[in-house]
């Protein structure tokens, strides 16, 4: 099973990096976007790009264009973005505002699950999965996500020269977490990691983001059928046994792709940066190694400071409205812009930077409302389990290159770094 593990996890490292390339919508060719356009996707290393603060200081809700006649707001106030969030009578996440709006997006390439349904569909599928979230049933898990932060850290600590973080650690860690998760069994992970793609970066077209949503969805399908005919003990079995008849296959493959697409890319991609963060901050390195009591906080305060989902699902507003004084009219696309929310001098001074002691109101990197990632908990428990056990196993750890020739997502609306390579010793 070893063996297999392994397998699993170095063929997860080479496709994480593949690029599916189809032809539809690019943004990576359309240069006669605006930059205000962009903004949202783009960051100056860790940062979002200066642009963002600005638009934020000047317009915290403004204008933006896009193609296709849509019209189209951006929010990047901390305020502004709770508002919207919030206002779930108001706006609409449902999948077919996209697909009726002629972007070369088909209706069935629809993902189901949370993120693209409105009440009472929404409401409906959250009941069924909240009780797995809770902490109380979460906590079954926590042996085994400390089994296997221990099983990469092993693995990594039998490799020669640098490390590429984000294939040994990052990736493999959430990826088997969700697999434990929804009740994969190990002679399926290596088809289900297979369909775990970079299916949030923008680079190569919307469309061949969707068309691996599509990929994963078939795949997903061949799981639940599985799951039908023996139940495990995972998720989707649990929603077989307790709720088959309430759901179809195709709304329990869109929930099993939410939980792998909420949970793989997000957590992989704070892993990786969380701990350049770390590499880059001796003395907050320092307290994660020594102090158990400082590792809640610095967690929460890098989400903030991170926020890795960078926008959020996008909503299409129901009706007339108006938010802090801009008039929004039904019809209209709104765009949240999450990093730039949680970075708003309104939350506090000096945002710019990572302060795990500060008092600020709570952050939005799981977003707000009713979509709200159901999954915060899990990642958290993620984050705060491997954090320190990688410090401490490897207290010298340190950049095996200098950080200004890594490589990060150029257009992407999770962000993340592509490799990051280290030394442990």
């Amino acid at each position: 099973m070893s063996n297999l593990r392994s397998n699993i996890v170095a063929w997860l490292g080479r496709k994480y990096f593949s690029r599916i390339q189809k032809n539809g919508f690019d943004l990576s060719k359309m240069s006669f976007l605006p930059d205000a356009t962009l903004a949202p996707l783009r960051r100056d290393g860790l940062d979002p790009i200066p642009d963002l603060s600005r638009t934020r200081a000047k317009e915290p809700i403004s204008k933006i264009w896009l193609p296709f006649g849509i019209n189209a707001w951006l929010v990047t106030g901390y305020d502004e973005t709770k508002a919207v969030l919030g206002k779930a009578k108001g706006f609409s996440s449902d999948f077919t505002n996209l697909a009726e709006r002629n972007i070369g997006v088909a209706p069935q390439q629809n993902p189901g699950g949370l993120g693209f349904s409105d009440p009472p569909t929404h409401t409906r599928l959250r009941r069924l999965l909240t009780p797995e979230f809770t902490m109380r049933r979460l906590s079954r898990l926590t042996p085994r996500i400390h089994a296997i932060v221990e099983e990469r850290l092993d693995e990594m600590a039998a490799a020669e020269g640098p490390v590429d973080l984000v294939e040994a650690f990052a990736l493999p860690i959430p990826a088997l977490v969700i697999c434990e998760l929804l009740g994969v069994p190990y002679e399926d992970r290596d088809d289900f990691q297979r369909h775990s793609t970079a299916r949030f970066d923008l680079f190569g077209g919307a469309n061949a983001s969707f068309g691996a949503m599509s990929d994963s969805l078939s795949y997903l399908h061949g799981i639940v059928r599985k799951q039908r005919e023996t139940p495990g003990d995972g998720l989707l079995g649990m929603l077989v046994k307790e709720h088959g008849d309430e759901l179809d296959d195709q709304e329990l493959a869109g929930l099993a792709d939410g939980v792998l697409t909420g949970g793989l890319e997000t957590t992989a991609s704070m892993l990786a940066l969380g701990t350049l963060v770390l590499l880059q901050a001796p003395e907050q390195f320092a307290a994660i190694r020594d102090q158990d009591d400082v590792v809640d906080p610095f967690v929460e305060e890098l989400l903030r400071y991170l926020t890795v989902v960078q926008v959020a699902f996008p909503r299409f507003a129901r009706e007339d409205m108006e938010i802090a004084g801009t008039r929004i009219s039904a019809g209209d696309l709104v765009l949240c812009s999450l990093s730039g929310a949680n970075r708003d001098e309104k939350l506090g001074p000096d945002m710019e930077r990572v302060d795990p002691h500060r008092q600020a109101p709570s952050h939005l990197a799981f977003g707000y409302g009713i979509h709200r990632c159901i999954g915060a908990e899990l990642a958290k428990m993620e984050l705060r389990a491997a954090y320190p056990a990688l410090i401490r196993r490897f207290p010298e750890m340190r950049l095996a290159v200098p950080a200004e020739k890594l490589s990060f997502r150029k257009l992407s609306i999770v962000y993340g770094v592509e490799e990051l390579p280290v030394l442990l010793k």
